[in-house]
């Protein structure tokens, strides 16, 4: 469900392991009707099997697994509609990296929320690209979900030697860390527009620590922000030309317009949500969200963020 890069990315890669698909999107998208006329986007070719649809009600009913690659803030709309057609006993996967801008909620909450029949929930996150992948670059991705034999049977299902997977046991921490290392790869573009990028080294310890902070207080293990969901993803959004969040950045503080979506920008919104409700302190998430939403000054931001009293790394 979704005809952006990572939804036709799994409309590319699962008839490559052997499945069915069938790949929707709305009346409207724009996407979907390229998809549907030409078979391509500028990153791949669907292959001839590929069924692409504009019916929900057809979509829902045809897949045992959907897997939902829409933007984090379109999620809740989205599950309204899905909980309107006979989904029980199906198994959905959230192939998103982000957080409900106005309620800081994690997108497996939103999902439980409005989607009250019993399915399997799970979540496939961590790094790699879409442009690496279909030229057989292979990475390492995590999935993780409410029961470890849900977690097994997709790893079974949509491993391969193009990713390989890694069982992933809090949700909490995945969830919060794949959604917050965006904020990272906007701060880090910032750098890389102020000529700045030797302060990556420094964004990225401090980043991964400011993040495990939040997550142990929320209730999740502060350890899993150093794997595959967080720590583990900053090379592909920190440094890879493709990454959106560290395009964004930079394209920012340069004043230029970058018209995709960086799903980081609601992100920084939700962590400031989740910063006030536990009480941990943010400062590179709030930086972020000062320059872009209150146009403060971002040489001076970083100047303060960087330049702040001495104290102990940890």
């Amino acid at each position: 469900m979704g005809c952006g890069r990572w939804g036709a990315f799994h409309a590319w890669y699962a008839p490559r392991i052997g499945h069915q698909v069938i790949i929707w999107g709305r009346k409207g998208s724009k996407k979907r009707m390229a998809l549907a006329k030409d078979r391509r986007n500028p990153y791949l070719r669907l292959p001839d099997s590929a069924i692409v649809s504009d019916s929900l009600e057809s979509t829902l009913s045809f897949a045992d697994v959907i897997i939902i690659a829409v933007g984090a803030q379109e999620l809740r709309p989205l599950c309204r509609q899905v909980a309107l057609h006979r989904v029980a006993g199906k198994t959905f996967i959230l192939c998103i990296k982000g957080l409900e801008a106005t309620t800081g909620q994690r997108l497996s909450q939103v999902f439980r929320e409005k989607v009250t029949q019993p399915v399997d929930l799970a979540v496939w996150l961590g790094p790699g690209h879409v442009q690496e992948f279909v030229r057989g670059m292979p990475n390492c991705m995590i999935i993780d979900s409410e029961s470890i034999d849900v977690t097994k049977r997709i790893v079974a299902q949509f491993g391969s030697e193009l990713i390989r997977f890694y069982y992933g046991q809090d949700m909490i921490g995945n969830e919060v860390g794949a959604a917050a290392k965006n904020v990272m790869g906007i701060a880090a573009g910032m750098l890389d527009g102020l000529d700045l990028g030797s302060l990556k080294g420094a964004l990225m310890a401090r980043g991964a620590r400011e993040i495990s902070r939040l997550v142990s207080a929320m209730g999740g293990n502060e350890l899993t922000v150093y794997g595959l969901c967080h720590l583990g993803d900053y090379e592909a959004t920190l440094f890879s030309p493709h990454s959106h969040n560290r395009r964004f950045g930079e394209a920012f503080v340069r004043g230029e317009r970058f018209e995709e979506l960086a799903e980081g920008v609601a992100t920084a919104e939700a962590l400031r949500v989740l910063s006030k409700r536990y009480e941990v302190d943010l400062p590179i998430c709030d930086a972020v969200h000062s320059i872009i939403v209150e146009k403060k000054d971002f040489s001076e931001v970083f100047r303060n963020l960087f330049l702040r009293p001495t104290k102990f790394e940890f």
